[in-house]
């Protein structure tokens, strides 16, 4: 091979060229071990959420934090196999990676407790995806839940990203676990109106409105006597579906009928008495209708 060569030359040849060879092999094959493993990662966070989603008692945060960990195996495995490439031993390097695993552990506290956290929503499941919950003061329909954090969604589309720590070290509130609701609505009337008038009203508009539940049944009753106003208490149950569109018509409903009853709703005002020396002048609140 290169008789022309000198003899030193062309030995230093014969020796590195198969080194380099072989080298080079290696790092194709390693790079293409490392392709492979990263298209078989999405591959398998696919077909995890794809078998969870038939199962009959899985959801979209099943499919999202199984599928997150079966990706990562199968990153860890294309890791192992890309330093076995290059002559690196694996068993002594897991061996090495298990005793650095403490010293590790310490360092990422945080990471970690946000995997246990994880897995503790996930065994005792507080919420699943599509619920409306509020956590630490943050409320948000659940999208999903990784291996380190769980993914809201605001009414007005905005994401909101928590560690899962965060999440299970605070009481978390789920709108959405009951199938019904109650709904809670304060009127004020005037001092001057009847007060039983009043409650068939508000009886009669509930009654209409056929998303009011018959059961538990519907609460009238005179909540606070204002310095301006009667407060009338309605407390009614829907479906968990209809809680703001029952909310939001009772309102204007109420409002309307009371309207065309001339049932009045107070406002405070301020009224200026001069008794005829700006000296003796006074400030006193009194009660008004609309």
């Amino acid at each position: 091979m290169m008789e022309w060569l000198p003899a030193s030359i062309q030995h230093n040849l014969d020796t590195i060229l198969p080194l380099f060879i072989d080298r080079g092999l290696s790092f194709v094959g390693a790079v293409v071990i490392l392709i492979l493993g990263y298209w078989l990662s999405g591959k398998a966070r696919h077909w995890v959420s794809f078998l969870l989603g038939r199962a009959p008692n899985g959801d979209a945060m099943l499919q999202g934090f199984f599928g997150s960990i079966a990706s990562y195996v199968v990153m860890i495995f294309t890791i192992l196999a890309v330093l076995a490439q290059f002559g690196v031993q694996t068993t002594s390097f897991i061996a090495l990676l298990g005793a650095a695993g403490l010293a590790v552990g310490l360092a990422l506290q945080g990471t970690l407790s946000n995997v246990a956290a994880g897995v503790m929503l996930l065994f005792f499941r507080p919420f699943r995806a599509g619920n409306y919950v509020e956590v630490g003061g943050i409320a948000g329909t659940v999208k999903q839940l990784t291996l380190f954090t769980t993914e809201l969604t605001t009414v007005d589309n905005v994401q909101i990203i928590i560690p899962n720590s965060n999440v299970w070290g605070q009481a978390v509130k789920n709108y959405s676990f009951h199938p019904t609701r109650r709904v809670d609505l304060v009127f004020g009337i005037s001092y001057d109106d009847n007060i039983a008038k009043t409650m068939e009203v508000m009886r009669q508009v509930i009654g209409a409105d056929k998303r009011v539940l018959a059961t538990p049944e519907p609460l009238i009753a005179v909540n606070a006597l204002n310095e301006s106003s009667v407060d009338m208490l309605l407390r009614v149950w829907t479906s968990n579906d209809d809680y703001w569109p029952v909310k939001f018509d009772l309102t204007r409903a109420m409002k309307e009928r009371f309207d065309a009853e001339g049932i009045t709703i107070p406002f405070p005002t301020q009224t200026v008495h001069n008794f005829g020396d700006p000296q003796f002048a006074g400030i006193v609140t009194e009660p008004q209708k609309n």
